[in-house]
């Protein structure tokens, strides 16, 4: 009775999952729509945007945008008080990876990302190629545009290949260069329980394991590094205009694409000939009786050209996401410059986290901030 009922529960499975990828395959699109933020099945089966939902989406990837980290966002909206995807107060790291993360925000959707290794425990694991996997492309409407979308993208890469944790606790986190070794600064608290409280920054690679100090630069009270943004900031804003002016002639020469549009469609032209005369040596092959050591050759010849062709094409789409990555960083870096004040007086975290790159902290105690644009400015 055990054996016949463990054949039933594998059939079922069987029929279940059958039917779930033959939906998949024909398209159709499911959500797990009571914990999915910024849609609802719609009357059609596909996503609906929710308004308020969707503006909440809209926020978390503009404050990445501006600088801030994982965490950080999990900070501004739990103090918001808003509620997370499965409603509760308290926002996590991993859903404000999720959320930047997944497509079906930009309005596509990748199916079959994950499938059941074992129908008794449902096991699930990631599909790295053992089942076919479905991309759509504008399959329902956008709550962020695939530009933007594919700048964030680029912009998590771009921090993973820096070696910045991206759950980052503080503004200055990963951002504070040591100006002798290269190594980051880190954030270190004196004296916490008395009066004299005071939190400093200094090298982290200041001293070796056995005590010696290697590094010649100095530890920075974190309120004179407040101080030294206001006023590199300031400095900065003195020349506004053309700043911006020359942010815009950038960003125009990034968003200009059409060269690198032109050889991805050029090799995307060379991997379809390469695949079809590899499949047609391989049925050459298979009927007709041939030398099979020049047979091997010339089929090593094609793969060798597909592989140099495919590499070529992922640097180049690489490329494009860098290029539009960065065009994004500059607007948000021209929105933020347009509608500050001429002059600053006080410490602003997001200004801060939306304008700076990194600060370098010299040896003679200067710091010379980094800005987005690339312009630089030593105090």
């Amino acid at each position: 009775m055990a054996s016949l009922a463990q054949e039933e529960s594998r059939s079922l499975s069987d029929n279940v999952t059958w039917g779930k990828r033959k939906s998949m395959s024909d398209g159709n699109i499911s959500l797990p729509w009571s914990a999915f933020l910024g849609y609802q099945k719609g009357e059609d089966g596909l996503p609906e945007i929710v308004p308020e939902e969707a503006e909440i989406v809209r926020q978390i990837y503009r404050l990445f945008m501006e600088g801030k980290s994982y965490s950080a966002i999990a900070k501004v909206l739990t103090a918001q008080g808003t509620p997370s995807p499965t409603g509760k107060d308290k926002w996590s790291l991993a859903t404000i990876r999720n959320i930047l993360t997944n497509e079906t925000h930009r309005g596509s959707k990748r199916l079959q990302k994950t499938y059941t290794t074992n129908y008794l425990t449902k096991a699930t694991k990631p599909n790295e190629g053992e089942l076919p996997s479905y991309y759509i492309e504008e399959s329902h409407a956008a709550i962020i545009p695939p530009d933007e979308w594919d700048a964030v993208q680029a912009e998590i890469a771009r921090r993973k290949e820096l070696g910045r944790p991206i759950s980052c606790q503080t503004p200055f986190s990963t951002k504070i260069i040591c100006g002798d070794c290269g190594a980051f600064f880190g954030r270190k608290v004196w004296q916490s329980n008395t009066k004299w409280r005071q939190v400093v920054w200094r090298c982290n690679d200041r001293y070796n394991k056995r005590g010696k100090r290697d590094c010649r630069t100095s530890q920075v009270d974190e309120k004179t590094l407040m101080a030294g943004f206001v006023k590199a900031f300031n400095q900065l804003m003195t020349f506004r205009d053309g700043l911006i002016e020359d942010c815009r002639m950038v960003q125009a020469m990034l968003c200009d694409t059409t060269e690198i549009d032109k050889e991805i469609a050029e090799l995307e032209q060379e991997v379809e000939v390469v695949e079809g005369l590899a499949r047609q040596a391989i049925q050459t092959n298979a009927r007709e009786v041939i030398d099979q050591s020049e047979w091997s050759e010339r089929n090593g010849k094609y793969l060798s050209r597909h592989a140099e062709a495919t590499k070529q094409l992922e640097a180049l789409d690489k490329l494009k996401s860098e290029r539009l990555g960065k065009s994004k960083v500059l607007e948000v870096f021209i929105r933020d410059i347009k509608k500050q004040a001429a002059v600053i007086t006080d410490w602003d975290e997001s200004l801060w986290a939306a304008t700076v790159e990194s600060m370098t902290v010299g040896v003679g105690g200067k710091l010379t901030f980094k800005f987005k644009n690339g312009s630089e400015v030593t105090v």
